[in-house]
């Protein structure tokens, strides 16, 4: 799929835009403006899956490069557009970094990519009382507290566009 055809925010610089859209989201070089971002997008609710891919790829073909916690933010961003396949393209990019039955110490993507998992698996498959549920346990306090809250209104994101398109795309009357 070109690259047009992808959903653009408003808010995506002229910078980043020329990184995106081109060879530049290859250059080594470009992963801390992407990761800067990434960050901004966290700050100020916004969302582009294509910039975050980028950095993915970026990690795929420079392993030196990887940031756990940037693909922790990544993956929590991708929540955020379910019903949208983003949060499995992300893991695509994701699928050469091997993923012990250990968490690497220290590496924020093993330790919560469990729980990124089945937070994606219980808004897919609409069981949203109990990806409330798990989402406020104390098994997810670290999760929430460390990576989730920095990401400005992901509540609200996930009742008023993940769960209020799933349900809108399921039912015509309620």
């Amino acid at each position: 799929m070109a690259t047009a055809h992808w959903t653009k925010p408003a808010t995506r610089t002229p910078i980043i835009d020329k990184l995106v859209e081109g060879v530049d989201r290859y250059n080594p070089q470009n992963v801390e403006i992407l990761e800067d971002y990434l960050y901004q997008q966290m700050r100020q609710g916004e969302y582009d899956c294509l910039a975050n891919l980028a950095i993915l790829k970026l990690y795929q073909f420079n392993p030196e490069l990887y940031n756990g916690d940037v693909v922790v933010n990544i993956l929590v961003k991708a929540l955020t557009a379910t019903p949208a396949a983003d949060f499995n393209l992300c893991l695509a990019l994701l699928c050469e970094r091997p993923i012990e039955a250990q968490p690497e110490e220290g590496d924020p993507f093993s330790s919560f990519l469990p729980q990124l998992q089945f937070f994606y698996q219980l808004l897919r498959t609409c069981k949203f009382p109990l990806f409330w549920e798990v989402y406020r346990s104390q098994d997810s306090s670290s999760l929430r507290e460390t990576y989730i809250a920095e990401v400005y209104g992901f509540e609200d994101t996930i009742r008023e566009s993940v769960i209020a398109k799933i349900v809108s795309s399921t039912f015509t009357r309620i």
